[in-house]
């Protein structure tokens, strides 16, 4: 077996089995300080325009505490950019289940058929709070078609657009969506 030649030393490795008990037992570890997310995007495009995407500014007046897991300080914080239709996992909820509730609860619409996730990991610290430790997020990103010429009405938006990433700039995205949509393969203007 090849050695292992990157990465943190045998000392300092430690795997994904995570315990809240005060002493984890051996093999896990503590939550990480700043936390960890798991959140499902749906990415959809009309059929044949796989360069637009779906997006949405918020309405603060929503339960996007139920819909999408935001709290009213997020919500306000984040009502007047583009973002993409997503929520984090529920407790036991698989990926595919929560895409789906992302289709229904946020957008209203029946059944979408979606692709296999593509998983992003991203361990960062926020530039908004470089004091904090790192956070852990872990991004199933749910791409379908749908035949719509124009973006459905839902009433957790005030708007609901196709956009081109492409020809958006980065500050009209809000929640760090635009780096979302980098990771799933656009390019934003």
């Amino acid at each position: 077996m090849p050695e292992i030649t990157n990465g943190p030393s045998e000392e300092e490795r430690r795997f994904c089995r995570f315990a809240t008990a005060r002493r984890p037992e051996e093999g896990y570890s503590e939550l990480p300080p700043d936390g960890l997310c798991l959140s499902s995007f749906v990415l959809l495009s009309p059929k044949g325009h796989p360069e637009r995407v779906l997006v949405g500014k918020l309405d603060p007046t929503a339960p996007w505490r139920k819909i999408g897991a935001l709290d009213a300080r997020r919500v306000q914080q984040n009502a007047t950019g583009w973002m993409l239709p997503s929520s984090q996992l529920m407790f036991f909820e698989s990926p595919e289940a929560a895409a789906r509730r992302v289709v229904a609860e946020q957008l209203g619409l029946g059944p979408v058929p979606l692709g296999p996730p593509q998983v992003v990991s991203e361990a960062y610290r926020s530039p908004r709070h470089p004091e904090r430790a790192m956070h852990w997020d872990l991004e199933f990103l749910f791409r379908g078609a749908v035949d719509l010429e124009r973006a459905p009405r839902h009433a957790a938006w005030v708007e609901l657009a196709f956009i081109e990433p492409a020809r958006t700039p980065t500050s009209a995205f809000t929640r760090s969506h635009e780096e979302v949509l980098e990771n799933a393969g656009f390019t934003i203007g």
